[in-house]
């Protein structure tokens, strides 16, 4: 196998083992009379080696070995069953295996990650990313340095949700149209006659957010107020005279309709309220809000297509955005003035 700049292959493995390049072949397949000959001492250095390293098997030169083991990975950079996030991520969960039952692949899901400095991390001394033939990856927010590292050594793998590229090298995703959804929520406030928006969130981090922010501006103007903390946002959405809230976060919706309500504002009569997504933990929401839902469950089936053709060799786009689903009647109605 050739080296590409910046990715481990088995010649490396060996060179750093002190051992030949077919022993390290013999010990990351375990298969046959002569990997059973392999001495401990021996076996237990390359382990080592691989360990320290992080190294992955090429998938390539595993397909030409006829060595795919069925098993796909599944990896979430936040915990995903604790109840104030599983109805987020249930529907991934659930188009995941779904499709993964489909084409008949069993899912591993790598729970040992430790979390350094507040965050989890897929490349660690104990990696077991060589278990699975591919891996699908979750999480609100992924560390750019580990998506380059996995395009960098061809580690197959897909993410859900939009994720900026590695450098020059495309990140395979299957992701929400996040900006089409709300440039288009926010034109629909447009014919109904509202002339002054603002934006409340971070609008910064995860693409998703940049996403959301990047189509607000798009109809809005570079210019339309950026409220980033829901914490005394409606002061100033009252004294610029604002008609049409666009929220990132559901929670802060509510807080803000509460706020409204206290000051004998009607929401969607004096203001609309506008929320950009699913919640991603249990709100207590005292309406519908007007906004858009995001295809989890079909992100999640998408995904596993994406990283099964991939590694079935097929050349295909790597980078897939789906749709979301306007939810235009509730919270979104005409200006009172």
């Amino acid at each position: 196998m050739s080296s590409a700049p910046g990715r481990l292959t088995q010649r490396d493995i060996a060179r750093l083992a002190g051992v030949s390049q077919t022993t390290v072949s013999l010990v990351l397949n375990n298969r046959g009379e002569a990997a059973a000959r392999i001495a401990p001492e021996t076996r237990d250095r390359v382990l080592e080696v691989i360990r320290e390293t992080g190294y992955a098997a090429d998938p390539l030169a595993r397909r030409m070995l006829q060595q795919l083991n069925q098993i796909l990975g599944v990896f979430t950079y936040e915990p995903v069953f604790p109840s104030t996030s599983g109805d987020f991520y249930y529907p991934f969960l659930h188009g995941i295996e779904e499709s993964a039952e489909q084409v008949g692949c069993d899912l591993l899901l790598f729970t040992s990650a430790p979390v350094r400095e507040g965050r989890r991390m897929i490349f660690h001394e104990n990696n077991r990313l060589r278990l699975a033939d591919g891996c699908v990856l979750l999480g609100r927010e992924i560390p750019a340095e580990e998506l380059k590292r996995l395009v960098d050594e061809e580690y197959p793998f897909v993410c859900v949700g939009r994720r900026d590229d590695a450098g020059d090298r495309p990140v395979p995703y299957v992701g929400a149209d996040y900006a089409a959804a709300t440039a288009e929520l926010a034109q629909l406030a447009v014919r109904l006659g509202h002339r002054r928006f603002a934006f409340v969130g971070p609008g910064t981090g995860a693409e998703s957010a940049r996403d959301r922010l990047e189509g607000f501006h798009r109809v809005a103007g570079a210019d339309a107020p950026h409220v980033r903390e829901v914490d005394g946002a409606l002061d100033r959405i009252v004294e610029d005279g604002i008609t049409a809230v666009f929220v990132e976060y559901q929670a802060d919706a509510v807080t803000l309709t509460r706020a409204a309500a206290a000051r004998g504002l009607e929401v969607p009569g004096d203001l609309s309220v506008v929320t950009l997504g699913d919640p991603t933990s249990p709100v207590d929401s005292p309406v519908d809000f007007s906004g858009f839902r995001i295809p989890r469950q079909e992100m999640g089936r998408q995904a596993v297509d994406l990283l099964v053709r991939r590694l079935h060799g097929e050349q295909a786009a790597v980078q897939r955005l789906l749709a979301c689903t306007l939810a235009e009647t509730g919270t979104l109605a005409p200006p009172a003035r």
